[in-house]
């Protein structure tokens, strides 16, 4: 091969490995842009899910609380306490859930009030019979069923979503309970929750 010949081959090859360093350093500087930009929207989005999720934390205390206050009442038939017991289990179930979320993400889960503070913001002094603490129940987790579908656009991961997702399932599922205790008709309409 000529001088020419192996002067040309070697800057071929020069701008060959130049154009590849170039390209591996701009891809590493373009990934850690990228990287770090997805890092501050994660890190927002986390905050912003721990709010959310804090909230629904707050529904299960008062969930749990409601079901404790009703099952001292004295005004529910035995076999009504065993199904708000059980219900209560989904809360605590619900909430301790809620609050693994909250800690991973570097949040403080939301506290519990007493039952007295939620006995007088539930007004329970009013409950005078087994119809009204059902009543008082089934607005309780018909309003729960509500928020968990609402809260479910506003989280950013799908596995969020799924969780809170299975809460409203359970949510419905104790409305629907407590809707045929009272003798509620069967909605004609579909479509019943969320809207």
């Amino acid at each position: 091969m000529s001088v020419v010949g192996k002067d040309l081959q070697m800057r071929r090859q020069l701008v060959r490995g130049s154009a590849t360093a170039l390209t591996a350093a701009g891809i590493t500087a373009l990934l850690g842009v990228r990287t770090a930009a997805l890092a501050q929207k994660r890190t927002a989005n986390a905050g912003q899910d721990v709010g959310v999720l804090n909230a629904a934390i707050a529904l299960e205390h008062e969930g749990i609380a409601a079901y404790t206050i009703a099952a001292g009442s004295g005004l529910l038939q035995p076999a009504v306490v065993k199904i708000g017991v059980t219900f209560r289990g989904h809360h605590q179930r619900h909430r301790d859930e809620l609050i693994k979320v909250v800690t991973a993400l570097g949040g403080k889960p939301a506290a519990a009030k007493s039952d007295a503070e939620y006995a007088t913001a539930l007004n329970a002094a009013a409950l005078k019979n087994q119809t009204d603490v059902l009543r008082l129940a089934l607005k309780l987790e018909r309003g729960a069923a509500n928020a968990y579908l609402g809260l479910i656009p506003s989280l950013a991961t799908a596995d969020r979503h799924q969780l809170v997702a299975r809460m409203a399932g359970d949510e419905a599922f104790h409305a629907a309970i407590l809707a045929n205790a009272l003798g509620e008709p069967i909605p004609t309409d579909g479509l019943m929750f969320g809207a």
